[in-house]
């Protein structure tokens, strides 16, 4: 299917934030169901994060991995980005079943964290990707309504960038429905082709977004043709 270029409102100028400074959140799946793409998914996040560190400007990131025994566990916190370790085999481990409470979490727990920032120390940009391969069948915290609310505030008000991919369409289409745009959302196919490709083309349009060649992050007609899940939407 042919998906529209994000629309996008032109924000004001946040003169107190540091203009270069981009702030990431990867909130990262690591459900039992995601153990056949183990080692596609740890060299996919390997390739998105030296492609993000080789990019110019200031730039964090934190790290969040989830599932229903822990669905919210930090692994790293607004690290400077040039420091943060590679993934692997024992950083990440798939197990049990699949909430999506840490969307939630992840909105408010970096809310929480820009609010306790000095004005002028605050990112100017922040890009948030979920990386999940099924729809989510165990969150307690967080009803999608609510969920939903959260992201259209933090998209209009903030300008915050909301990015999904997903080898699963329910869940694609749960993620449209809480807000998450669908320019910026891509179905991936759950093997090693599709899973490396849809780190590459999250990296990409991200450092198009970095480097301000575009207004926001919005999967082109290329990445989804690498995709044959994109064909079924």
């Amino acid at each position: 299917m042919s998906v529209p270029l994000c629309e996008y409102t032109p924000m004001k100028t946040q003169k107190a934030s540091q203009k270069d400074y981009v702030h990431m959140v990867v909130i990262l799946d690591r459900t039992g169901s995601m153990d056949s793409i183990r080692d596609d998914t740890i060299g996919g996040f390997n390739t998105f994060l030296k492609k993000q560190q080789a990019e110019p400007g200031k730039a964090t990131l934190s790290l969040i991995q989830f599932d229903s025994q822990d669905p919210y566990e930090v692994i790293h916190k607004f690290m400077p980005l040039a420091d943060v370790p590679e993934l692997t085999r024992e950083t990440f481990v798939p197990r049990a079943s699949t909430p999506l409470d840490a969307m939630g979490r992840g909105i408010n727990d970096l809310e929480a964290s820009l609010a306790a920032m000095p004005a002028k120390a605050r990112p100017a940009r922040v890009v948030m990707v979920i990386i999940t391969d099924g729809q989510e069948n165990s969150s307690r915290e967080f009803t999608k309504g609510q969920v939903e609310k959260m992201v259209k505030v933090k998209q209009d008000k903030s300008d915050w960038q909301f990015v999904f991919l997903s080898a699963d369409l329910a869940a694609i289409n749960d993620a449209v429905k809480t807000g998450i745009k669908m320019c910026a959302s891509m179905a991936f196919d759950k093997d090693a082709h599709g899973t490396s490709a849809a780190f590459f083309s999250a990296s990409e349009r991200i450092s198009d977004y970095r480097a301000n060649r575009v207004p926001a992050v919005s999967f082109n007609e290329e990445d989804r043709a690498q995709q044959k899940n994109e064909k079924k939407r």
